[in-house]
């Protein structure tokens, strides 16, 4: 891997320090991966806010859309990882005033999980929020996923459409209104040459053949649905804009706005050659044409790809587009800077409460779940290498290093926590785990274990049957949070066997015997998602494709049971 970087865990930190040092007009939110409006305080209460995000690796998205007439703040996460629900929940906080905040959300599990979180959470502060799904790609409609439609490029159209709206004052359901409006005459469709490498993972995400392409993938590094062979620009660009038109509808009148998006590497002269046959092909097809633009707007780290929105036009909607903004990403943007925009403003808001250390544990059930959380985290370190290349396979390659950057945080963490008080050791745990391994395995783990510490608080931690009973609800809650079942291909297949294990565990057995046995049961589970079709997630984007490889989030759930088992089976903890 050849990239301009120093430490592949810094490229997140220092790429918003270097786009601070090139927006003069766009400030840091201390202590968070957040950028926004300099002027925030003085338009808070004036135009409704607009918040959106995701992972790092898209750029310019989103923090080339911040500005008047787009975006008030946006939300970095890790590379291709949802940002976190604190630094959403942050975002809101700095620039919602009275008016209310709308959050615009590309469709991925991890996106909508942590943006509906923060968006609660900011509801239940007295700040009006709403949220918008974006679900542009085309590339999903035949297929029985249950995720649905990705987020593509296309978003940016609705940054632009729902920004000049508020700009103009409008209150925040007619805002909301009109960019859900928006999603619906609006289709993506991405096809690929090769694959982007990520700074923390160091190699291609998937390889594809000298004369292969890979057509209808997403932003994250997946596969796309099918790989084909290399067709001349001219007949790729018909195959996507065939697509989207079978899959869309644009209005009576065809009016449309045409986005050729470069997916990171390709060059300057192809969008054009791209965008040339695009407009004789829309125009032979009897659509007009109002709006069409190349460039890069929303990468895939260095993918050498392309994708196609159209977006439906009519008066009001042409008018928004070509409305002013000072969002630098957006072309024909004014590049001069007022005197606001020479502010930096640094806002710190308070730090989340955390436990108080407790290095002297006074019991031997405080020793050992203190050695039971290290040697979780100590076998998905171990697992690192093992999970990336499997999530690179059926994913987007990047668990393993999220599970690692999650487990060294817990780790780092773990003398704040209260050991000797095995619940809220669980709840203390959840919040590390949902701030720190992001994405959309960050809220699931979080609620796992906040779910797992609340039911023990309340019946107590000293017999097995109250243990089986905590998992279980845990379980609960990551269904009713991500809509997760058995059979989905998910953790839950691990989860599930294990708590039915042990509430099936005979009366007469050891604690060896029992928690050996739900980690085998765990660990059945977890291999048998090889065989499974993928209903959640970015695997079922792949469909069939998957099969004959096991979900990596299961194996990473049952490879640190195993390791909190091996740990408990010697001691005198009461599971």
């Amino acid at each position: 891997m050849k990239k301009f970087i120093n430490r592949a865990e810094d490229v997140v930190e220092e790429m918003l320090q270097g786009l601070a040092v090139l927006s003069p007009s766009l400030a840091r939110l201390s202590g968070h991966r957040v950028m926004f409006r300099a002027d925030a305080d003085a338009v808070r209460d004036h135009q409704i806010a607009l918040v959106s995000g995701g992972g790092s690796g898209h750029e310019p998205a989103h923090t080339g859309y911040i500005g008047p007439g787009m975006l008030s703040a946006g939300v970095a996460g890790e590379v291709f990882t949802s940002p976190d629900t604190d630094s959403i929940l942050a975002a809101i906080r700095a620039v919602a005033g009275k008016p209310g905040a709308l959050l615009i959300v590309k469709n991925y599990t991890g996106d909508r999980l942590n943006f509906g979180l923060a968006g609660e959470m900011a509801r239940s502060e007295g700040i009006p929020v709403e949220m918008i799904i974006v679900d542009d790609d085309v590339a999903l409609e035949d297929t029985a996923s249950a995720t649905g439609a990705r987020g593509l490029a296309g978003t940016v159209f609705v940054h632009k459409l729902v920004g000049a709206a508020a700009a103009e004052g409008k209150t925040l359901s007619e805002v909301a209104a009109i960019g859900r409006a928006a999603v619906k005459s609006l289709a993506t469709m991405g096809v690929s040459l090769s694959a982007g490498t990520s700074p923390t993972v160091g190699r291609p995400s998937f390889a594809l053949g000298e004369d292969e392409m890979e057509l209808g993938l997403g932003i994250h590094g997946e596969p796309g649905v099918t790989r084909t062979h290399l067709q001349s620009a001219d007949q790729l660009t018909e195959t996507l804009l065939t697509a989207i038109l079978k899959h869309q509808h644009f209005g009576e009148a065809e009016r449309v706005a045409v986005m050729i998006n470069n997916l990171g590497a390709t060059t300057e002269m192809e969008l054009a050659i791209v965008a040339r046959h695009a407009l004789s092909f829309l125009e032979r097809n009897k659509f007009i044409v109002e709006r069409i633009y190349a460039g890069t707007f929303l990468s895939s780290l260095d993918m050498a790809g392309i994708s196609i929105s159209l977006l439906g036009l009519n008066d009001d909607r042409l008018r928004w587009l070509d409305a002013p903004t000072s969002a630098l990403a957006w072309p024909n943007a004014p590049r001069q800077r007022s005197g606001i925009a020479e502010m930096q403003i640094t806002r710190k808001l308070p730090a989340p409460q955390t436990c108080s250390a407790r290095q002297d544990l006074q019991t031997e059930t405080g020793r050992a779940t203190k050695r039971a959380i290290t040697a979780a985290c100590d076998a998905l370190i171990a697992a690192e290498t093992e999970l990336t290349e499997m999530d690179r396979i059926v994913g987007d390659g990047d668990l393993g290093t999220s599970m690692k950057r999650a487990a060294s945080a817990v780790k780092d963490a773990l003398d704040t926590y209260p050991s000797d008080d095995v619940s809220a050791t669980l709840k203390a745990l959840g919040h590390t785990l949902r701030h720190e391994l992001g994405g959309s395995y960050g809220p699931l783990y979080g609620v796992l274990f906040l779910r797992a510490g609340n039911v023990l608080e309340s019946t107590g931690w000293k017999e097995t049957s109250r243990w089986a009973r905590a998992i279980e609800e845990g379980s609960r809650a990551i269904s009713e949070l991500g809509g997760a079942k058995p059979g989905d291909r998910t953790m839950i297949d691990a989860l599930h066997p294990f708590v039915a294990s042990l509430r099936a565990a005979a009366p007469n057995s050891s604690r060896r015997e029992t928690l050996l046995a739900a980690v085998e049961a765990a660990q059945r589970g977890a291999e048998s998602t090889a065989q499974m079709m993928p209903r959640l997630g970015r695997s079922s984007y792949l469909r069939d494709r998957v099969l004959g490889h096991p979900d990596p989030g299961a194996i990473a759930l049952a490879t640190w049971l195993r390791a909190v088992a091996d740990v408990l089976v010697g001691t005198a903890f009461p599971v």
